[in-house]
C-alpha cells in the first residue's frame, strides 16, 4: 500500500487532507481515485492511518480515516550518522540506504580530507535533493519519520553535537579486533543514542580519531577488509540494527 507523509494540521478528527507535490503523484503518476486505499503517516506518533481518498483535486487530496494501527517500526535508539562528505553522488546512495537501515539523523561532516566544497547555493540545492531522497526511502522502507539531513557541518562541531549522545562509535583501521566490536556494540542498551562518525576518501587523520577519543567515541574495526566510505556507514548501521532490534 502507497505511505505518504503529512504534516500534523492536515489531520483531522475522522479525515486527512493531502496536500504539496504528493497530490500530483498520487493523481497523475499512481492515478488513483476516490476508493482507492492509501497510508499516511504525520511523523509525530507510531501511529499509522490506512484511509479511504473521498475527493481528488488540483491541489489536496482528501481522505476519510478507516483504521489507525500502532506500529514499531522505528529504531528504539536514535542513532546519527556523522558522514564525511563523499565525491560524486555517494551520499545520495548513503543517505537512502541509512534511512532503509533506521537511522535518526544524518549529519554531513566537513573533515581535513574531504574534497567536496559547497558554497551556501550548491549546499542548500544538495540538502533539498537529499531531504527528497530521505523522504523517498523512508516511503518504501515503511518508516514512521523522515529522517533530517542537517546543514553540512564542521568536524568540531559535529563533535559538539556528538557529546550530548550516549554511546559514540568511529570505525578505524587500527581498532582492536571484531571480538572488541561485538562486546561494545552488545552493550549498548535500549534508549541510547548512538552517534557514528564515518570518514570521507582517505577516512580520517590520526588527529580526528584522536579527537573522537577524547570525547568519548569507541574505535571498532568492521573487518579485515578495507571498506570505501559509501559503505562503511551502511556496515556499521547494519551491525547495530542486528544487536539493537532484540
Amino acid at each position: 500500500m502507497h505511505r505518504f507523509f503529512v504534516e500534523e494540521p492536515a489531520m483531522g478528527e475522522n479525515s486527512i487532507t493531502i496536500t504539496g507535490g504528493d497530490v500530483n503523484h498520487i493523481k497523475n503518476v499512481l492515478r488513483m481515485s476516490v476508493g482507492d486505499k492509501i497510508c499516511v503517516i504525520n511523523g509525530q506518533n507510531n501511529k499509522e492511518y490506512y484511509c479511504e481518498i473521498t475527493a481528488v483535486g488540483n491541489d489536496a487530496v482528501d481522505t476519510r480515516i478507516c483504521e489507525i494501527r500502532e506500529s514499531d517500526q522505528e529504531l528504539g535508539n536514535e542513532v546519527v550518522l556523522f558522514q564525511g562528505l563523499p565525491k560524486s553522488d555517494k551520499m545520495e546512495l548513503i543517505i537512502q540506504k541509512a534511512v532503509e537501515l533506521g537511522v535518526h539523523t544524518i549529519v554531513p561532516v566537513s573533515t581535513d580530507r574531504t574534497v567536496v566544497k559547497l558554497d551556501a547555493k550548491k549546499e542548500a540545492n544538495k540538502r533539498k535533493r537529499w531531504m527528497s531522497i530521505s523522504e523517498s526511502a523512508a516511503k518504501q522502507s515503511g518508516r514512521l519519520r523522515i529522517p533530517e539531513v542537517t546543514p553540512v557541518v564542521s568536524y568540531r562541531e559535529a563533535l559538539e553535537m556528538a557529546k550530548k549522545m550516549d554511546v559514540r562509535l568511529i570505525p578505524y583501521e587500527l581498532a582492536e579486533g571484531m571480538e572488541k566490536t561485538r562486546e561494545l556494540m552488545s552493550s549498548i542498551q535500549p534508549g541510547q543514542s548512538v552517534a557514528v562518525f564515518i570518514g570521507p576518501e582517505g577516512g580520517f587523520e590520526s588527529s580526528e580519531i584522536e579527537k573522537a577519543m577524547e570525547i568519548g567515541a569507541w574505535p571498532i574495526t568492521l573487518g579485515k577488509r578495507i571498506l570505501r566510505t559509501e559503505t562503511a556507514g551502511l556496515v556499521t548501521l547494519a551491525m547495530l540494527v542486528y544487536n539493537l532490534e532484540r
